[in-house]
């Protein structure tokens, strides 16, 4: 029976499927827009569009296993659709940003909670996968980084764990194949704290070049990240990363403590990313 992946446009969907499909096992690759896929041969290619519930019964047609991006609209749909064809697990890649007092009303944390919640409610195993910071957000400089202008923040002492998105989708494979993770809530982070200074420090030294940090103020940052997301959404980030200063962030299950694998680590991303930051 088929494991559907669904945002399998998405980094982490798109190591999923590899693994998955490396291992000989039937995947199901899912979009909103399914033409725009590249996917191994041999691997299925459906759409799944959350606001579109009747895309969903074919989509979920034999399938006993889901790996489920993160999406409120349409969810209720979705499970009962699920349920109905018979679907086992769904391993949802959720957020740490749920774990927060004011999850439900913060717009990063509230877009995973609802869905969780709608999981959770749901007469339907469930693994529900909680990174914090990705490893590859550091690709918001690349822009600087590659024209040689300074990276301006507003907290660049902000302490985070960051996680290599290949080990997220590790995780998301082992709770696929095995039981050991069925059932679980594991927030997941890298396995060492680093300040945005210490990670633009590491893309420096992986570059072979000098990348400038200029501090800015908290509404100078906002003004400049409310271009490119909600207002709201760049309050939130401001405040997590003005609370993140106060130390080291913690370190919480890794590729290391559910796998036997260890961490991999920012350097890592950054030396197989470098082309990123390069002036095309």
């Amino acid at each position: 029976m088929a494991i559907l992946i669904t945002g399998a446009r998405g980094k982490v969907g798109q190591a999923v499927i590899n693994r998955l499909h490396a291992a000989g096992l039937p995947v199901r690759a899912a979009s909103a827009k399914p033409a725009e896929l590249a996917v191994p041969s041999g691997v299925d290619v459906v759409e799944v569009d959350l606001s579109r519930p009747e895309t969903f019964p074919d989509a979920l047609d034999g399938v006993r296993q889901v790996f489920l991006y993160p999406q409120p609209e349409g969810i209720d749909a979705f499970v009962e659709t699920a349920q109905a064809a018979g679907v086992e697990h769904i391993v949802l890649l959720s957020s740490s940003s749920v774990l927060a007092p004011d999850a439900e009303t913060d717009p990063l944390a509230s877009h995973s909670l609802l869905v969780e919640r709608a999981l959770s409610t749901a007469n339907l195993p469930c693994t529900f996968l909680r990174p914090d910071a990705f490893a590859s957000n550091a690709l918001g400089w690349s822009y600087f980084i590659g024209h040689g202008l300074p990276v301006q923040l507003a907290y660049p002492d902000a302490h985070i764990a960051p996680i290599h998105p290949e080990d997220i989708a590790d995780i998301a494979v082992e709770a696929l194949t095995d039981t050991a993770l069925r059932g679980r809530a594991l927030t997941l982070t890298g396995g060492q704290s680093l300040t945005f200074r210490e990670q633009i420090a590491v893309l420096a030294d992986v570059l072979d070049r000098d990348i400038p940090v200029e501090t800015i103020t908290h509404e100078q940052a906002e003004e400049q990240m409310g271009r490119f997301m909600p207002a709201p959404m760049a309050g939130s980030l401001l405040a997590l990363w003005a609370a993140a200063c106060a130390g080291p962030a913690p370190i919480a299950d890794t590729s290391q403590t559910l796998l036997g694998t260890p961490a991999r680590t920012f350097r890592q991303w950054a030396t197989e990313n470098a082309a990123a930051f390069t002036a095309r």
